[in-house]
Order: structure tokens, then sequence, then C-alpha cells
């Protein structure tokens, strides 16, 4: 019997699917112009964005001489959007969706009896205020300020990560996300860039200092699922750093976790998890990891030929020297070569092919030894 098929080993090991979350992986930008009762453009007008898919409020961007803002590094979503002069709220547009690409334009017109008439009657109000009304109404323009101050600074550390993770400036990256969590340590997004940098981080270390490093990026990771335990990536890519740290128990309940939330990827996750079993030595298991992908998803062509060399761990040999294929191989590679006929496994699956059912040299002979003395 052939323990373990020459096309598995030469397998060797290969590379797993890395998710990109698609919470704050997909920045956005919001941009426009504030014009004002007069027809001019509205200086230092202060622009409050308010996420209504989930929590999340920025208030970073205000308006330049020109009227004119822009806020970028917003998660993909669906925000209102207000305008604020002199901290009094002018105009607002809900139900703005953001898109990948140029900024999402949104204008401000504010039209006579708008602006004006609002600041009139702010005034008028603030002289009928008594001293403990004015008090209250500082202590809150006081903490509207550090608002505006904290969403600022944790946008800019949160796109600075960006920036270095992208260069893959590991410890930049690292410090910028981190100074993240100390603003605002409910934000599940900077936690799961953290852990990307220190996992990056532990790939060009060693010994000791890499554990390091896998540690402390599986527990960023920890604390990204506890805010949000809902996300596929998340789950997804903290299973292939368990499979780093050699957690591979770890790494395939993750997994599952990944396919039972997100069914339409369901295919790529099992086939994650079939490498993960493959380059932990577990050759039987990922038989059912790569079938359950090819179930998921039957025109996956690398799920199919992943499954095939699992099967070959099952390859017979007859006592006639016959190659015997397991139930289900030679549908897989020929559906492999149907789905991929020039594919990076082609030349592999066209072999294997070949062996199945024909005759391999049982004896073989040594080229170099000496020829058997001739009887007298």
């Amino acid at each position: 019997m052939l323990a373990k098929s020459r096309w598995l080993l030469s397998l060797g090991f290969f590379s797993l699917l890395y998710f990109t979350s698609p919470a704050w992986a997909q920045i956005t930008a919001v941009e426009g112009q504030v014009t004002g009762a007069d027809g001019k453009p509205v200086q230092n007008a202060q622009i409050l964005i308010t996420r209504e898919d989930m929590k999340g409020t920025y208030k970073g961007a205000k308006t330049d001489k020109k009227g004119h803002y822009i806020y970028n590094g917003l998660p993909k979503g669906k925000y209102t959007i207000s305008v604020l002069v002199d901290g009094q709220e002018r105009a607002k547009q809900e139900h703005i969706p953001t898109a990948l690409g140029d900024p999402t334009p949104v204008n401000f017109d504010l039209k006579a009896g708008g602006a004006e008439a609002a600041a009139a009657a702010a005034e008028t109000a603030d002289r009928s205020m008594s001293k403990e009304e004015r008090e209250a109404q500082e202590k809150r323009s006081k903490a509207n300020a550090e608002a505006i101050a904290k969403n600022k600074a944790l946008n800019d550390s949160f796109n600075a990560g960006k920036e270095a993770l992208a260069a893959k400036n590991w410890d930049a990256a690292i410090d910028a996300f981190q100074k993240g969590t100390q603003i605002d340590p409910n934000q599940h997004v900077i936690w799961a860039n953290l852990a990307d940098a220190y996992i990056g981080q532990a790939s060009t270390k060693t010994g000791a200092d890499q554990q390091a490093a896998l540690d402390k990026g599986l527990d960023a990771y920890q604390k990204a699922i506890a805010l949000k335990a809902d996300d596929p990536a998340y789950h997804n890519n903290y299973a292939l750093a368990l499979a780093r740290a050699k957690k591979f128990d770890d790494a395939q309940a993750e997994l599952n976790k990944a396919a039972a939330l997100d069914p339409p990827n369901a295919g790529k996750y099992y086939y994650n998890l079939g490498a993960l079993l493959v380059n932990s030595g577990q050759t039987a298991a990922s038989e059912a990891a790569f079938k359950k992908a090819i179930e998921a998803n039957p025109d996956y062509a690398d799920a199919q030929f992943q499954y095939a060399t699992a099967l070959s761990a099952r390859l017979t040999t007859g006592a006639d020297g016959k190659v015997t294929a397991p139930p289900g191989l030679q549908e897989a590679l020929e559906k492999y070569l149907a789905l991929a006929p020039t594919g990076q496994y082609a030349d592999a699956a066209k072999g294997m092919l070949q062996m199945i059912g024909a005759k391999i040299q049982t004896n073989y002979s040594n080229p170099n030894a000496k020829p058997p003395a001739k009887k007298k």
C-alpha cells in the first residue's frame, strides 16, 4: 500500500488565504462645500459624522476659508452628516452611504433664515440663561471640544498605523495602533490591525522574541473578537496566527466559526483548515476539510486538487503492480483540470491521472552493479 503518494509529499507547505476585515480596511471619505445664506463660503464650520449601521462618531473635520471640508479614513458604511456653526447644528443629511474610490460628495447650503436666524436665536437664548445654565452650556462645549480632539487623535493614529502596516514597518505600526487603543479601547478594528502588526513583526524574529510577538498578536485578536464576534475575517486571521503558534486545534475551531458566519466564503475557510492540517502533518483530517471546501464551492479549483492530494494518501498497489485510487480522487483531478487546465497544479494532476490504473515498476536494478558471472 502507498502510505503517502509522491504527489502529496511534493506539495509541501502551501500558503493560506488571509482575509481583510471589511470593517475599516475598506477606507472611504466624504467631502463637500458649506455655503451660507448669503451665498458665501462658511469658514470653520464643524462637520459631525455619525455612523448609522454601527457605533461611531467622527468630529475632526472643519471647513476651510473656501467653505470646503474633507474627512478621510471612514469605514465603508451609512452616515448622518451635520454642520455645526458656533457649536449649534445648522443642517444635516441622513442615510449617506460611502463608497470606495473618490470621496462621497455631501454639500450644505444654509438658506436664508438658517445660519443667521439660528445664530441670533442662540445669542438671545444665551442672554436669557441663568448662571447655572451658562455653566452647563460651557461644560457641554468643553466636552464637545474634547470629543473632537479625541476623534482627531484616534483617526490620525489609525491612519498612521495603516500606512506603516502597508509599508511593513511593523514597529511603527505597533506604536500607532497601541496609541489608538489607549485613546479608545473599544475600537475592534484597531485591535485587529494591532494584531496584524504583531504577527508581521513575529515573522522577522526568532526564538523567544518571535513567540513574544505571536503571543501579543493573539491577545490583540482576542480583544478584537470580544468586541465584534460576528466578523468572519477576524476568526480566519486569528486562526492563521494560532497556526503559526502551533495551536492547531484552536485554529481549526476558529476556521469553523468563520465558515459558519460567512457561508458564501465557507469554501475558502475550509480550504485554510485543510492547509493547516496538511502543514501540521494531519493528512487524513485534511481530506474532510478539503471535501467541505468543494462541497461549499464545487468550482474552487485549488480545493479540488488539494482534496485529490489528500485522497492520494489512500492509493493502493495490487499484486499485479497496478495503482488503484480511492473513490473521488479521479473525479477531483478531472474537475481541477476542467476548471484550471493551465493552473499551477495542472502537470501534477495529469501525472496522477496517468498513474491511476497503470502498472508501476516494483523491481529496480542498480545500473552500476556488475553483471552476473556467466555459467561455464
